[in-house]
């Protein structure tokens, strides 16, 4: 039945006033329904996509708002119909802080009237009351626009929290020679950290270090005399979390460090644990902070049957938290000041979430190239938590993935869930409180494969050295994750010029990563099949940049296989940039052989031969 012509001409109030057509849905990404913000850096695009549809068969416009946070104006931009009411379209985060976006979507009269009338004169239909129609509708020029719900929000970063290589030392071993190194002493193994390749350099805590209740060697309860204790026992008589350990030198040598390594393109990250010694100021100052037992002492920090008799843990649930967040949000604004913008944090998710997410977001109000990674060896929940909340980074459960099975599915899981929008995956093979099993058994080509996998797997990792580059292996005791005399405890003497140092291996795989924009990035790790179960393979890309890498899992034999890559009936040249040489490949099965004593991994860069 025809609609008379006089329903054509409703009011725009009217036509204001009815129910919405245009339903959006799915629109992606986004976090928990818009809770928290995506992740991107600086340059990258967000890629935004949505169900935009209505009822009938009117056809349907989305555009895509986008704006930096604070701005009055958005800029729309056209979504792309891809099909089944799904649509698409990009904006470009340029600056660092806060981005907003959103979709809306309209029924277009105009253009469904265009649609249909090209349709009646293909016909060959009577269309002259149409072409009255059109006039009518073109006339009217209205349109009732249905937004999405929710302004999402996407927080951009420096290109670092992307892609970076950091390199963990402590600066009281920094000399090499068995005695208390200095900053200056840092300074002047800076040439060697930068030969290695690493961008960023963590420092534990360089904070003084309490005497009461001090761990001996070993984590020896009972410390002798000389023994320096762990850093992240905190604070003594010389101050607390603002004060330097006084055998590490002035804050004038501090500031020199941060300047000389800027220099040479490496950035210096400090240690952040929340925690104090009893001998620390805040004991004194503040024992509304701390949790008091019954027999008058202050709880200190245990994870059964782990007992740290040195460290008191703060008790964030205290009637005087306000004070208590201050301070530690002061301690970042302390060295934020001293030019410091990298923060390691340790055991976050032992703090509130709350404190978490208020500090950050407060932080990145005045300094907005900050970041911080996550040391939270916890469950996937919270570590997942910690990054919605605002870190850049998170530790990950790297260590303890070792056959193919749990690498292939753990990195899928990093590099293609939801959860990437968010969480950025660091990956270190060791730390000072990790030693994993395949290190203690598998000799120089475990520590070979595992540097690879680690390097190439995530566009952010790290090792703890000169440990790993000098290969200790051996742990404190049988089924323990401990260094035997680890150098939480004690000074250690490292001769990084060995003959049978990884530094060359290190050094040339960073270069590597920085020479290829395929690994600087997670997104694109493809994983290929193998008929060998001690081999895996894996490809990263970044336009015409493809990279492959085989790693041999198998620390003792040599193994090989059929790698399921290629182009099918082309030939092509792969070239292997952490061993040498060049190979022709064709078709998509090639064979690859490892000898792990030799060099347990390939790095092929691909070249596609082009056709005339």
């Amino acid at each position: 039945m025809e609609r008379s012509s006089s329903s054509l001409h409703s009011s725009a109030a009217q036509r204001e006033s009815l129910p919405p057509r245009v339903a959006i849905e799915s629109l992606r990404p986004q976090v928990d329904g818009g809770r928290y913000p995506v992740k991107r850096v600086a340059g990258e695009e967000v890629l935004v996509e949505a169900d935009v549809f209505a009822d009938g068969h009117d056809v349907v416009v989305c555009e895509l708002l986008s704006r930096f946070q604070g701005e009055k104006d958005w800029r729309t931009t056209p979504m792309q119909f891809l099909g089944n009411d799904h649509w698409r379209a990009s904006f470009r985060v340029e600056k660092l802080g806060r981005y907003e976006y959103t979709v809306r979507g309209w029924t277009d009269a105009l253009a469904t009237w265009k649609r249909d009338l090209e349709k009646r004169k293909a016909a060959q239909q009577d269309i002259s009351v149409d072409l009255q129609i059109g006039a009518e509708i073109e006339k009217r020029a209205e349109r009732t626009v249905v937004y999405h719900d929710k302004v999402l929000e996407v927080v951009v970063d420096p290109p670092r929290a992307r892609f970076s290589s950091w390199y963990e030392m402590f600066p009281r071993s920094a000399r090499g020679d068995g005695t208390h190194g200095t900053f200056r002493d840092v300074i002047a193994r800076l040439p060697y950290v930068a030969e290695l390749g690493f961008d960023v350099l963590y420092l534990p805590p360089i904070h003084p270090i309490g005497t009461t209740a001090r761990k001996g060697r070993n984590n020896d309860v009972a410390a002798l005399a000389g023994d320096v204790g762990s850093p992240w026992a905190i604070g003594a008589k010389h101050g607390g979390h603002k004060a330097i350990h006084p055998q590490l030198g002035s804050f004038a040598d501090f500031d020199l460090l941060v300047k000389s390594a800027k220099e040479r393109g490496i950035d210096i990250a400090l240690d952040i644990a929340f925690q104090c010694s009893p001998d620390h100021p805040y004991v004194k100052q503040h024992p509304e902070w701390f949790r008091w037992r019954p027999d008058g002492t202050v709880q200190y920090a245990e994870n059964p049957p782990k007992k740290y008799q040195d460290i008191y843990p703060f008790e964030f649930e205290t009637a005087a938290w306000p004070e208590l967040y201050d301070e530690l949000k002061s301690v970042f604004e302390f060295w934020l000041g001293h030019g410091v913008k990298i923060f390691r944090v340790d055991n976050p998710h032992t703090k509130p979430f709350a404190f978490w997410e208020w500090v950050i977001a407060e932080l990145k109000t005045n300094y907005k190239d900050i970041l911080f990674l996550s040391e939270a060896f916890t469950r996937p929940r919270v570590m997942h938590r910690l990054a919605k909340l605002g870190f850049t980074q998170s530790y990950t459960y790297f260590t303890w993935r070792n056959t193919k099975e749990e690498l292939v599915e753990y990195f899928t899981e990093l590099s293609s869930d939801p959860s990437r929008e968010y969480f950025r995956p660091n990956a270190w093979p060791n730390t000072p409180d990790i030693l994993h099993a395949a290190l203690q058994q598998g000799g120089r080509p475990a520590f070979m494969a595992r540097v690879v996998l680690a390097a190439t797997l995530s566009a952010n990792y790290g090792i703890y050295g000169p440990a790993f580059e000098l290969m200790e292996h051996v742990a404190r005791e049988p089924g323990s994750e401990e260094y035997l005399y680890s150098e939480k405890y004690e000074i250690k003497t490292w001769n990084t010029d060995r003959t049978d140092s990884l530094r060359a291996l290190i050094g040339k795989l960073n270069g590597i990563r920085k020479e290829n924009a395929a690994l600087q990035s997670d997104w694109s790790l493809r994983f290929h099949e193998i008929d060998n179960d001690q081999l895996i393979a894996y490809s990263k890309q970044e336009g015409e940049n493809l990279i492959l890498v085989v790693v041999n899992l198998d620390t003792r034999h040599v193994q090989a296989g059929w790698v399921e890559f290629g182009f099918a009936g082309e030939e092509f040249e792969v070239q292997d940039l952490l061993g040498s040489g060049r190979h022709t490949w064709k078709g998509n099965k090639n064979y690859v052989e490892l000898n792990p004593h030799a060099l347990p991994a390939h790095v092929f860069l691909v070249h596609r031969r082009t056709h005339t």
